[in-house]
């Protein structure tokens, strides 16, 4: 596709839903922060051109954010717009030295569950104070003033714009549930529907107000009259934070999409340029944000003319159809404001911390930003991750089982300090003597002070005639502490190494399997038995036919982070796939059996390097007429280059996938769009996997998102 084309057929339509979404959520994080109504739209502009043509994240969209509101408004309170433009300008400045510093990372170092905390006190902000511009009334001065004057407004205020602004909420809420067309957004759908109500039925309601020469109407900066240490605090701020949301935004966007990966030096550079143009042209400062980032992607832009063509739509539509704007309802505008606010507290967010057990962390940082101040909650947050990890680098659990007579089950996880002795001389003192006690060790840390307690406990136990058995899981703190190793390495955990790797010295290769059987039973089938008993119950119904090779060292399950029911695995020398209706019916029957009777909707077909298979085809190797041979010839694959095996590999992928589609249930369901057919190659040297592309052979898998590292905060 040449670029021309891509540009119409891509970025253009891109560009313009962006630009509806871009529009409404301008105009209300403006009205939020206090500032001019068209400083939103100067930020909006300025984000999409400048940051879009420098940044170093292509498909991120850039402008206003919600994310920046509760900062904003406190400026402007404190030093004017004015003073709050120059300090916006400063703040790009101190962007650009510090993109020019490659300190793109470092940014990222800040705890997710702080950054997270932050939005979320922020989103509850913004809520608080414009529920009350929903109602018809005035926001108040803090968030605690907002909170607690808020029944006396539902009480007082239900006038026109308490109708609007709950019926912009209902479309919000309901109209992505009930449409799914990209080109109508819902926060584009309640303005236009309420901004036409309110006009067509003569509301008398505030309605935004806008210059009447918009050139004219920009606002220029001047230098704020306070103390410097203030200004530099400000200047600090909103560098700071609009950094770190930046970047947060571009990691995230980089999930969604297969192209060029972004750079995060270049984006500080390209934001911080943004944020001194905005500041100098009398705009809002200007961050990557998610939401229209995401939409970007979702709607198919490749390059970054879409987020420039997005900055140039809004830009056009305020010098021309300006008065448009102006018949929109400021109450209507808090509404879509709500919203977004709400939705900076993820509910997916506040589960993950608390599986992480995180959830202190963040919910500190947000009752700080909404109760203090941003910088405060913030601060507060960060004491609360610190003291949290001082917190779990002294702790551990220690459980006391008696699994028979005589017999009992002592289970310590997590890390094991001397701080912890005196309660491990406790619990170990508490068992009764002369009876037979496993210890199991469960470490990711064991210093020389607990181990020294361990050791004269199982001694002094002995000598009173008990029996100890210590055990470890995952590490072998124990045992190189015993050989005077202690900190010297690690060994591999025992769910992922083979049996040498994990095995002690006491153990036999002879009898790997009776003890990697044993293992499996006591450490594995607890947790495994519940969703095995309900596969046994329901059936299977896997979710992909795998065809791979027979090679000890492939282990489908362990390379798919795959478990029971995921896979319906075929594993033989080679992953050949014989034609249809060849000599060999074994796989064509597993094929059948997966597509007819499972009804998987894909079929992977996945090579690997150093395949002995492969090897034998490149050479000819392989005897004629042996079994072996026989059954190699049966692959068909034609090799374009023999001299590279890892294209060879790759050859050999696709021709098993074009083998496959010789099967008349494979090609009925693929006609009906049920199946999927795909290539990989695995490298075991990098333990990387690569997609097979038959035209252009391997290449990285794209990485999709997970629930826990997905951005799902909606910063506007």
């Amino acid at each position: 596709m040449s670029d021309l084309t891509q540009l119409l057929r891509r970025d253009l339509p891109a560009s313009i839903v962006v630009f509806l979404i871009a529009i409404p959520l301008s105009l209300g994080i403006a009205a939020a922060s206090g500032a001019p109504l068209l400083a939103g739209l100067v930020a909006a502009v300025v984000g999409g051109i400048v940051a879009g043509a420098l940044g170093g994240a292509p498909l991120q969209v850039s402008g206003p954010a919600a994310g920046l509101t509760v900062i904003v408004a406190g400026a402007v309170a404190e030093f004017g717009f004015p003073g709050t433009a120059a300090i916006v300008a400063v703040a790009g400045l101190v962007q650009i030295l510090l993109g020019a510093s490659r300190m793109g990372r470092a940014a990222l170092a800040l705890s997710p569950a702080v950054v997270h905390g932050m939005l979320a006190g922020i989103g509850l902000v913004i809520a608080l104070s414009q529920i009350h511009v929903m109602l018809g009334g005035a926001p108040q001065s803090s968030a605690w003033q907002n909170l607690r004057d808020l029944p006396a407004q539902i009480v007082t205020h239900h006038g026109a714009a308490a109708l609007l602004g709950v019926a912009t909420v209902a479309i919000l809420i309901f109209w992505p549930k009930l449409v799914k067309i990209s080109l109508l957004p819902a926060a584009l759908v309640a303005v236009v529907s309420m901004t036409a109500v309110a006009t067509v039925t003569g509301a008398d309601v505030v309605r935004v107000n806008l210059p009447d020469e918009p050139l004219s109407g920009l606002i220029r900066p001047a230098w704020p009259g306070a103390p410097v240490r203030e200004i530099v605090v400000a200047v600090m701020t909103i560098a700071l934070v609009a950094s770190v949301e930046s970047l947060l935004s571009a990691v995230a966007v980089d999930r969604m999409h297969d192209g060029k990966r972004a750079n995060l030096n270049r984006e500080l550079v390209g934001q911080g340029a943004a944020n001194t143009v905005s500041g100098l042209l009398g705009g809002l400062p200007v961050t990557g944000v998610i939401v229209r980032s995401s939409t970007n992607v979702a709607a198919g832009a490749r390059t970054r003319a879409s987020a420039i063509m997005h900055g140039l739509w809004i830009a056009a539509f305020v010098l021309l159809f300006a008065n448009l704007l102006e018949t929109i309802p400021m109450a209507v505008l808090a509404a879509v404001l709500i919203v977004v606010g709400l939705r900076l507290v993820s509910l997916a967010q506040i589960k993950t911390y608390a599986r992480h057990r995180e959830l202190p962390t963040y919910l500190v940082t947000a009752l700080g930003v909404v109760f203090t101040d941003l910088l405060t909650g913030v601060a507060l947050g960060m004491v609360t991750a610190a003291l949290m990890i001082l917190w779990r680098l002294t702790r551990c659990e220690i459980r006391r089982v008696r699994k028979a007579p005589g017999q009992w089950l002592v289970t310590i996880t997590g890390t094991l300090a001397f701080v912890e002795s005196a309660r491990l001389t406790r619990e170990l003192g508490a068992l009764p003597a002369g009876e037979e006690v496993d210890v199991e060790l469960h470490l990711d840390y064991l210093d020389h002070g607990a181990f020294e307690t361990i050791r004269d406990w199982q001694e002094g136990y002995q000598r009173a005639g008990g029996r100890v058995r210590i055990r470890e899981v995952h590490d072998s703190w124990f045992h190189q502490a015993t050989s005077g190793r202690l900190g010297g390495g690690k060994r591999t955990p025992r769910l992922v190494g083979s049996w040498s790797r994990w095995q002690g010295m006491d153990h036999q290769r002879r009898d790997a399997m009776a003890a990697g059987i044993a293992e499996f039973e006591r450490s594995v089938a607890p947790m495994v038995q519940p969703h095995l008993a309900d596969l046994a119950r329901d059936g299977q119904q896997p979710e992909q036919l795998f065809i791979t090779c027979a090679d000890s060292r492939l282990v489908p399950n362990l390379i798919t982070a795959s478990g029971p029911g995921d896979l319906f695995c075929v594993r033989n020398v080679g992953n050949i796939v014989p034609e249809y209706g060849k000599a060999d019916s074994s796989v064509g029957s597993a094929i059948e059996y997966a597509v007819d009777v499972l009804g998987v909707s894909t079929i992977t077909v996945c090579g690997h390097s150093g395949c002995g298979a492969v090897r034998a085809l490149m050479t000819d190797a392989a005897t004629p007429g042996s079994d072996l041979g026989d059954w190699l010839s049966l692959s068909r694959v034609r090799f374009a280059d023999t001299g590279d095996e890892k294209n060879c590999v790759t050859d050999n992928v696709s021709q098993q996938l074009a083998n496959l589609r010789t099967y008349p249930t494979v090609r009925a369901a693929e006609a009906a769009g049920r199946l999927r057919l795909t290539g990989m190659y695995f490298d075991l040297a990098e333990a990387k996997m690569y997609e097979v592309d038959p035209n252009s052979g391997a290449r990285p898998m794209t990485t999709p998102p997970t629930p826990d590292e997905s951005l799902t905060e909606a910063a506007a």
